[in-house]
């Protein structure tokens, strides 16, 4: 087995990949991943969410093959442009993927990430074209004890706060169509696994509520940054990590042997990489330098998040040969690079790409 494998351009060369979430953050790098090595790309996904989005500013649409804007709660939509793009591979990130948006809109995050994870599902049942699904999930889908050692695929799921919950119950419900209607027993080849993957940073996302935008914001207008939970420990990552995996997952699901990794799998950081929101924050304050700052007022009167959060990647490690290639603080560097390049006007779209080839060019660690 190959250590830290790469994604394969001649596996998905010329090669139809639905991608929902195609116009977030993630969605966005992975969209220009994919197009870089010639796949054909079928978007399905809201308008971009912020303001500037990176799926703007780095052209995105302009390497598509189709670019569905609808929600995940028009089945007839969703089932139409599955049958349209005829894909081999789905690769599901659309979703309501932040903690205190759950809180405000409950019912409509788990329409969003539990019923619309059920409707795409059903969209590739009706779809004969799809041999390999990765369910892209969080690692908030766990039963969060407060404890110190990471999490394991085998460990119970649950979710205190909406957002955890739903996630949770996507894992559910992608476990209980691969029983019920693929494989041997159900009668659809295509094989499904579901990735939970860590805190994930980079340039280009500028969305609300989530710390590294957050931090970056208020350090480009000279502003200390306030930390609502110091304390609370991550498995930070940078994006271009679990991107990896989830190609590489993809790719192995089609091998002779690949209805074995059709299930769970977590990517995240080697266990040096998890870090307290506090210290991350003053990482990424000392490579924006310019005098930026740190306050730590705490969480007074703010919902419920979780304390400690950690990732076992053993199972990926062994079974897929994969590990994360970047420390924490190469990530950090590499999100400082991206947003000050932006802020100086350099062309989005080209830094993803140098990202990329840096990313490739690195030495598993």
């Amino acid at each position: 087995m190959l250590v830290n494998p790469m994604p394969d351009c001649a596996f998905w060369r010329d090669r139809s990949v639905f991608l929902t979430g195609h116009t977030g953050f993630k969605g966005s790098w992975l969209a220009l991943w994919l197009q870089r090595m010639g796949a054909r790309v079928h978007g399905y996904a809201q308008d971009p969410a912020t303001q500037p989005s990176l799926f703007e500013v780095a052209r995105v649409g302009q390497g598509l093959a189709s670019d569905m804007r609808a929600d995940l709660a028009d089945r007839d939509a969703l089932a139409h442009a599955m049958h349209a793009a005829r894909p081999s591979v789905v690769l599901h990130l659309a979703a309501q993927a932040l903690v205190r948006p759950g809180y405000a809109d409950p019912v409509g995050t788990f329409a969003t990430n539990v019923m619309g994870t059920a409707h795409l599902l059903e969209a590739v049942r009706g779809a004969s074209s799809v041999q390999s699904v990765v369910v892209v999930t969080t690692d908030k889908v766990y039963d969060n004890r407060e404890w110190v050692h990471p999490y394991r695929e085998s460990d119970a799921l649950g979710g205190h706060d909406p957002y955890s919950a739903s996630k949770g119950a996507a894992e559910i419900v992608a476990a209980s169509y691969r029983a019920s209607f693929f494989g041997v027993a159900g009668g659809h080849a295509a094989r499904i696994a579901t990735a939970r993957a860590g805190n994930v940073i980079g340039g280009g996302d500028w969305a609300t509520d989530r710390l590294v935008p957050d931090c970056l914001k208020a350090f480009a207008a000279g502003e200390p940054v306030q930390l609502r939970y110091p304390g609370a420990v991550r498995p930070w990552q940078h994006v271009l990590e679990p991107l990896s995996a989830y190609l590489h997952l993809a790719e192995r699901l089609l091998d002779p042997s690949g209805a074995a990794l059709a299930k769970g799998w977590n990517f995240g950081p080697e266990a040096n990489g998890d870090a307290t929101v506090l210290a991350l924050a003053r990482s990424l304050a000392r490579h924006w330098g310019d005098g930026a700052a740190v306050q730590a007022p705490g969480a007074a009167g703010q919902p419920h998040e979780a304390g400690q959060l950690r990732l076992d990647i053993t199972q990926a490690r062994v079974e897929l040969g994969w590990r994360p290639r970047w420390s924490l603080d190469q990530a950090l560097a590499a999100t400082v690079a991206w947003q000050r390049a932006w802020l100086h006007g350099d062309d989005a779209r080209a830094m993803v790409h140098q990202q990329i080839d840096h990313y490739l060019a690195s030495q598993p660690r």
